[in-house]
């Protein structure tokens, strides 16, 4: 089936009562039929529901239906993309091991990898988005995962999937690109030979600012690629947690399941039932608001590349961009979403031309149907030190834009009264 199909049926189900809408399973526990059936639950002798930190239906088909708009084995919902993005990694890396991360990241990234890390013991590598072959002299044989995103922000550089796959690949090495900015409608990392996808579904996702959440997606057959590597010992030895489980051995998606039965149910970073009901809401529109997004923040970039005040346009969907033959690769139709950024003279002027905004908001989201301006330097990567912002591709007179669902000539006249 195609995209529009599966963001409106995947996954679901009906029950007895024949709903249309997928039911909200507002519950914490479930009543289990005795306990022999609750003990091989628990025992992973028989699959369920146990405890809604664990699995929920509602949630469930929300997983089901993002895992098959991604084209993926397996997915898990979570409270927030940061904690889709810190599964990820606490799935694979442990005290002594490194990752590589891009450096052109979300700002939550860079710390959560350069900061909070290292008091788990973990050490980060950064390498340049643009320039892949950087990874190389980082990688040893405690390199667990390589970390990027598909459109970057708020740089909003495109990463070449595959120049980062084929060196990963080379030494055995997962690869997990964050795919919120792009959404499983405009690229489709998986079919690029990625092995685990994650996103803020707290973006374009529920595409009305409505919820936190996140999801980590599986990749179809990861268990060959992890079942006897070296690297990730942990999936193929007896976990003393589960009577020695050896998860390469189940006949299941083994990263979701791990991340399931050992990280969420000691650290619990679940998602509301709500909200992933909120989510499935979401999806169902998805497809046809990346096409809105997309077109509208086109035609707003052409207009400040014409400016006079704005010095550089990010966009990959500009013919201009250097990142415009990687976009037309990589994502459908060469729509390259609703987020860009642009440069003016300095700091000052960014600032003045964020507050002199009437329909864009000063607000550190992006993904909304309402559209959002921002100053990422004094908000987002404010931890960032001046070099790094450089590095990161967040110069201090730099604007980020989430261009929502409006009408695309109210926004441009919007942004010209605010250029002045």
């Amino acid at each position: 089936m195609h995209d529009q199909t599966l963001a409106i049926h995947a996954g679901y189900e009906k029950d007895a009562m024949g709903t249309m809408a997928v039911p909200i399973y507002q519950t914490t526990a479930y009543e289990f039929r005795d306990t022999e059936h609750a003990a091989n639950l628990f025992a992973l002798k028989e699959l369920g529901n146990i405890y809604t930190r664990l699995m929920n239906p509602t949630s469930d088909v929300f997983e089901k239906r993002f895992a098959a708009l991604e084209g993926g084995e397996a997915a898990i919902a979570t409270a927030s993309g940061m904690a889709a993005i810190f599964y990820a990694i606490a799935n694979v890396a442990e005290a002594g091991d490194n990752i590589i991360v891009a450096k052109q990241v979300y700002g939550g990234t860079t710390t959560l990898t350069g900061h909070t890390l290292k008091r788990f013991g973990i050490k980060t590598h950064y390498f340049n988005v643009n320039n892949p072959s950087e990874i190389e002299a980082l990688i040893d044989e405690k390199t667990k995962i390589i970390i990027f995103e598909s459109i970057t922000n708020p740089s909003i550089d495109v990463a070449d999937f595959e120049a980062i796959v084929d060196i990963a690949k080379k030494h055995n090495i997962m690869t997990c690109v964050d795919n919120t900015v792009a959404t499983p409608i405009l690229c489709k990392p998986f079919e690029y030979g990625v092995d685990i996808v994650v996103h803020s579904t707290s973006k374009y996702t529920t595409g009305q600012g409505l919820a936190l959440g996140g999801i980590l997606v599986e990749r179809k057959g990861l268990v060959d690629m992890i079942k006897g590597n070296a690297r990730y010992s942990h999936f193929n030895e007896p976990d003393d947690s589960y009577h020695g489980l050896v998860y390469s051995d189940l006949p299941l998606p083994l990263f979701t399941l791990r991340v399931r039965l050992s990280l969420m149910r000691d650290l619990g970073a679940t998602p509301a039932p709500f909200n992933s009901w909120l989510h499935i809401q979401g999806l169902e529109t998805l497809p046809l608001r990346m096409k809105q997004h997309s077109s509208s923040a086109l035609t707003i970039a052409e207009f400040l590349e014409a400016h006079p005040k704005v010095s550089k346009v990010n966009y990959p969907g500009l013919k201009s961009s250097s990142h415009y033959t990687l976009a037309q690769k990589y994502f459908k139709n060469g729509m390259a979403s609703g987020l860009l950024s642009f440069e003016v003279a300095d700091k000052e002027t960014a600032q003045k031309i964020a507050d002199s905004t009437d329909i864009f908001a000063v607000v550190v989201n992006i993904g909304d149907s309402k559209s959002i301006i921002t100053h990422p330097a004094s908000t987002t990567h404010q931890q960032l030190s001046e070099n790094e912002l450089i590095e990161a591709g967040v110069p201090a007179g730099l604007v980020r834009l989430s261009v929502g669902l409006e009408d695309t000539q109210d926004l441009i006249d919007d942004l010209t009264k605010a250029l002045g």
